[in-house]
């Protein structure tokens, strides 16, 4: 099983600065590149401070040319406040900047505040989204592109620069129900998914729609992969895990407002408000513990046959405190997944 690292953009206040924000993100990325990970991954969101992020192609060249190997993946760019016939041309320049490390994950967003201040009402992202993807796949793919749909009506045309590979950069799809994850993987597209909060036979049945899939697809999906995000961070001892957890419901206190709740925003800032979930209940959808507790916890992945973890530690967490856990990550948890599902068992 591989491992990434999200990296952390949330800015809950303003006075520590927006440039010690990307910063820190970029000293994250080379401490991961310098430890072995195979990736790390960041959001695209705008117009607020939770996973702060409204350019994920420009921090990725960025942290392609302080890094030699990890891969990067954008988990995820959100397609539908794009102009494909512009987006385009930036996912080929940012791949070939990125000597081919660029993973694009797409969506088609989650924070309505967002979305409708962006000119996108939530209610047409799906058909958005679906039609932004087959344009961006075909502006890839081909030269002298025509197109005459709902919302892309234009002359033929061609993006320039070509990609280095053909069809552009390896394209990952963030989806979540398993017969819309069986659909995606078998158009030729890596998986990104999460289960529900404690629902085991959620994730059984995500890792199974893939796995048939996949395996219906002969050859042609040999390479494909599933990919699972959660939230989590390594910790020193009991103490500092009860912080982080604590950290961490604050954190879904404005992370809750934007997503699911009123969209309540005060010049960027997300305002906490109290949330319905408990303490407890947010406990069993979270990686958070001692080395020793995560790998338990990651075991049920390992052997349902999960390709990559995305580790999440973007809530709030101070950066000595993040790379030491990269660290703990990187040296204890690791290692025990670098062997067959039987064997690590």
């Amino acid at each position: 099983m591989k491992f990434c690292i999200q990296l952390s953009a949330d800015y809950a206040d303003k006075d520590y600065g927006s440039a010690r924000v990307y910063q820190d993100m970029l000293d994250q990325a080379v401490l991961c590149d310098q430890l072995g990970f195979d990736s790390v991954s960041l959001t695209e969101h705008h117009l607020v401070n939770c996973l702060m992020n409204p350019a994920p192609l420009l921090l990725a060249t960025s942290i392609a040319a302080r890094t030699q190997q990890i891969k990067i993946i954008t988990s995820v760019v959100v397609l539908p406040l794009h102009d494909m016939r512009v987006y385009a041309g930036e996912v080929v320049m940012a791949d070939i900047l990125c000597d081919g490390r660029l993973m694009l994950g797409v969506g088609r967003g989650a924070f309505p505040f967002e979305m409708t201040r962006m000119g996108v009402e939530m209610d047409e992202t799906r058909e958005r989204f679906d039609e932004s993807l087959d344009v961006l796949q075909k502006l890839l793919a081909e030269e002298e592109v025509e197109w005459h749909g709902k919302y892309y009506d234009f002359d033929p045309l061609t993006i320039m620069p070509r990609p280095a590979k053909p069809g552009g950069p390896a394209m990952m799809m963030g989806v979540m129900n398993p017969a819309g994850i069986a659909a995606c993987t078998k158009r030729g597209f890596h998986i990104l998914t999460t289960p529900l909060a404690g629902n085991h036979q959620m994730l059984v049945d995500q890792v199974g729609a893939f796995k048939t899939a996949k395996q219906e697809m002969g050859e042609a999906g040999e390479e494909l992969s599933l990919t699972l995000s959660r939230v989590g961070f390594a910790t020193a001892g009991a103490g500092d895990r009860e912080a982080k957890i604590d950290l961490a419901y604050q954190y879904y206190s404005r992370f809750d407002n934007i997503y699911t709740g009123p969209g309540i925003v005060d010049a960027g800032m997300i305002r906490p408000l109290p949330r319905q979930q408990t303490r407890e209940q947010m406990i069993e959808s979270l990686l958070v513990g001692s080395p020793a507790e995560i790998i338990d916890q990651l075991g049920v992945y390992h052997q349902l046959g999960v390709d990559r973890i995305i580790i999440n530690i973007n809530f709030g967490a101070s950066q000595a405190d993040t790379l030491e856990s990269i660290q703990r990550l990187a040296e204890e948890v690791v290692p025990h997944f670098q062997q067959p599902a039987s064997i690590a068992a």
